[in-house]
């Protein structure tokens, strides 16, 4: 399917399988466009059929020519900083990145350098795109792996509502203390903030629902860990940690959670990023390898 940028707008050679929709269609139906979104677009006049303004209702015609006012440069308070990415998939849409343990996600004030907001900054300027960062969901600092960022703001409001539909399937693995027993489960505790540290959570009745499913890779007897594959119904702070914790089974390394120090960062990696393109109508799936694990992981993982 056929997608090019030709300055801030991207246009599209409609494919059969979009004959017969309309404008509007395509947008709140396949795109899940924000109502603020699309109003903003009808009011810039950012979006043409074969280079003219026609009404939303259009029906849409194979091989017609949509044109869509997507790449208008946004304020930005994240500074543009060099630094080499592992880019494990890119496209006029979105960028998959395979982060590295110990970068912060984002900048906690405007001045801040050094995090991966800062280096898709950079890598998004230099082709040309000043849209506002917009990372899709979250990696704690010491967690490595797939993250998944939006190169444009209807982009971002489709790939939000994947993730609130959960039709974006997030794949982890993490190394355990102590050898667990049911090589299946899933984990139902809510978690809740810990009143007697900032920055801490736990499973609390108050809390919000937290669902964790695991499944054992792998035992190592002699060193009393467990490897496991594990995948979320819903994204809390710390969440794999807490449940891991709560269960008896902390992270390796996660000294927060219980975890001992025989590893320098919590043993957590975002191993696999799958979901249905929305823009260019194919199943995507990344695996990010890890370089800094305890353990190797290509024989659990063949590519």
């Amino acid at each position: 399917m056929m997608w090019s940028k030709k300055g801030d707008w991207l246009e599209c050679v409609i494919p059969s399988f979009w004959q017969g929709l309309t404008i509007e269609m395509l947008l709140k139906e396949v795109w899940y466009a924000s109502k603020k979104f699309a109003h903003q677009l009808r009011m810039q006049k950012g979006i043409k059929l074969n280079g003219k303004e026609v009404s939303w209702q259009t029906p849409l015609q194979e091989k017609d020519r949509l044109q869509l006012h997507l790449y208008n440069p946004e304020p930005s308070t994240i500074l543009p900083e060099y630094r080499e990415l592992s880019v494990l998939w890119e496209d006029e849409h979105l960028l998959i990145i395979n982060k590295d343990a110990g970068i912060d996600i984002h900048p906690s004030e405007p001045s801040q350098t050094g995090t991966l907001a800062n280096a898709v900054a950079f890598h998004l300027q230099s082709q040309g795109i000043l849209t506002k960062i917009r990372h899709i969901h979250r990696l704690d600092r010491d967690t490595s792996g797939t993250i998944l960022f939006a190169k444009h703001m209807l982009a971002g409001t489709t790939l939000d509502r994947m993730l609130a539909k959960r039709e974006i399937k997030r794949t982890y693995v993490a190394l355990v203390h102590g050898i667990i027993k049911k090589r299946i489960g899933t984990i139902s505790a809510p978690i809740g903030r810990d009143r007697h540290h900032p920055t801490r959570r736990r499973v609390s009745k108050t809390g919000a629902k937290a669902v964790t499913h695991y499944r054992v890779l792998h035992t190592f007897p002699n060193e009393q860990t467990s490897l496991v594959e594990l995948s979320l119904d819903t994204g809390r702070t710390h969440q794999i940690r807490v449940h891991m914790s709560y269960i008896g089974h902390p992270l390796v390394g996660d000294v927060l959670y219980g975890g001992r120090e025989t590893f320098h960062r919590q043993a957590l990696h975002a191993v696999k990023l799958s979901f249905f393109h929305p823009f260019i109508n194919e199943p995507v799936s990344c695996l990010a390898p890890a370089d800094d694990f305890p353990v190797d992981l290509t024989p659990f993982y063949h590519h």
